[in-house]
């Protein structure tokens, strides 16, 4: 519920994201470490977004990521004999829509204006301004705005 919006960025604030009082994050929004989340201006986590961000997850400012996607931003060493974790932050940039139900990898750089398109699974850096969809992720064409 909307009534509620301002409550729920309360309480990311108060246990340690840095997040704009004008961003949304839907209530069944699952954010494994708040003090590693980083939302701009007037940007939303969807409805079942899930963060699974034991390494830091930054989002810039108009970012939207839609219903049901998933952002990881750790994982294993498989070459390793212990199979240890390691962190690898996602950064999105200012103006990109993540569609629904994409999966972002660890160590993600998402580029300014770039729409990942639905059920997408982008595990390597996007150039700004793309438009990318499959699995994994692959450059479609150039986003151009009309007015």
């Amino acid at each position: 519920m909307r009534i509620f919006r301002k409550w729920r960025i309360l309480v990311l604030k108060i246990f340690g994201a840095r997040v704009s009082w004008n961003c949304i994050v839907h209530a069944n929004v699952k954010i494994w470490a708040p003090w590693n989340l980083e939302i701009g201006n007037y940007s939303c986590l969807g409805q079942k977004v899930d963060c699974y961000n034991q390494g830091k997850i930054t989002l810039g400012d108009n970012v939207t990521v839609s219903q049901k996607c998933y952002l990881c931003a750790s994982s294993h060493d498989y070459t390793s004999k212990s199979h240890h974790l390691f962190l690898a932050p996602i950064k999105i940039e200012d103006k990109v829509w993540i569609a629904a139900d994409a999966f972002v990898g660890p160590g993600v750089h998402i580029g300014e204006g770039t729409v990942v398109g639905a059920r997408a699974a982008v595990f390597k850096n996007v150039e700004p301004w793309s438009v990318v969809g499959g699995n994994p992720a692959k450059f479609i064409k150039k986003r151009e705005i009309k007015d």
